[in-house]
């Protein structure tokens, strides 16, 4: 069932109810190459077990690496897919219960879970439409490698910068990515890597496996001198998205890498959360996730 995992499972449910699927494995998308400018260009069928154990990857990308295998379990990694892992849909249970209303599901119906079950969901980029969190670890640490997604539709292919393939819920939570009808992604490339630079995905669960965050950080730094002179963040457990955090980069460039700047960038990178009646807990969380992160990237 590579990247239809999902979607079998919300057809069981009823929560989608397609006319027809389409069996995409057969495509010779599965490859995972070298580019010339020393950048990866990983197939949209790839395998996310082989993603995550590819020497380049390990080697240049540890950070996907790393949060592939902090994802679901040897099994689904090795049946999911990159293009599948890239349109996974929330676990919000109001979603996945057609007994419900929910405004992803039905547009208009209204969102339960502003007011109801919402411990797990998200507090960053939330509306009042919509409140669901992004389950993806993959997705954390393609934001913070600022890949590229190419997609092939009916109008030719185009290139579209990761940061700017999911989209806010806003007042249309049922439209989560730029996908068109009858567009197809085809593969997704990352940028060369950096050399010396010190990655790390660090995620928070209730349980140690088999488990979505709820707060996980992916950090990309490169430090001279003590300084850092370049960072990459993105968070994951507590946008209705893939989060990157510029804010939290900002205020890191060009200082020490000490702790207090840590926090300091922590406290930015959550400074806009819009916490629910049961996950204000997130906001401390996910500050003390980033600055972890953080201090032990540094110290490899």
């Amino acid at each position: 069932m590579g990247g239809g995992t999902t979607l079998i499972d919300l057809m069981k449910l009823n929560v989608e109810t397609p006319n027809r699927v389409l069996d995409t494995n057969r495509l010779p998308l599965d490859k995972i190459e070298i580019m010339a400018d020393g950048g990866l260009k990983i197939g949209a069928t790839t395998r996310n077990s082989d993603l995550a154990y590819h020497t380049n990857v390990q080697r240049d990308y540890s950070v996907l690496s790393q949060a592939i295998l902090q994802g679901a379990s040897a099994q689904i990694r090795n049946m999911a897919t990159v293009a599948g892992t890239l349109l996974q849909r929330t676990r919000c249970v109001y979603f996945r219960d057609t007994a419900m209303p929910c405004n992803k599901r039905e547009p208009g119906s209204g969102c339960p879970a502003i007011t109801g079950h919402n411990r797990t969901l998200a507090i960053l980029g939330t509306s009042d439409h919509c409140i669901a969190t992004n389950p993806s670890d993959m997705c954390i640490a393609l934001a913070a490698l600022e890949a590229t997604i190419h997609i092939q539709g009916q109008k030719g292919t185009r290139a579209v910068a990761f940061g700017d393939f999911h989209l806010l819920p806003g007042s249309t939570p049922q439209r989560e990515t730029v996908l068109e009808p009858g567009d197809l992604i085809t593969h997704v490339t990352l940028p060369p890597p950096i050399s010396g630079s010190k990655q790390l995905y660090l995620k928070l669960r209730d349980r140690a496996s088999y488990e979505f965050a709820l707060a996980s950080a992916a950090v990309v730094l490169t430090i001279s001198n003590g300084n850092i002179s370049r960072a990459r963040i993105a968070l994951g457990g507590v946008g209705t998205k893939p989060w990157r955090a510029p804010q939290a980069e900002a205020a890191m460039t060009g200082k020490a890498a000490n702790d207090a700047n840590f926090r300091q960038a922590a406290e930015a990178a959550l400074q806009a959360a819009k916490p629910q009646s049961e996950n204000r807990f997130k906001i401390e969380l996910a500050k003390r996730c980033l600055t972890h992160a953080l201090r032990t990237a540094a110290a490899s």
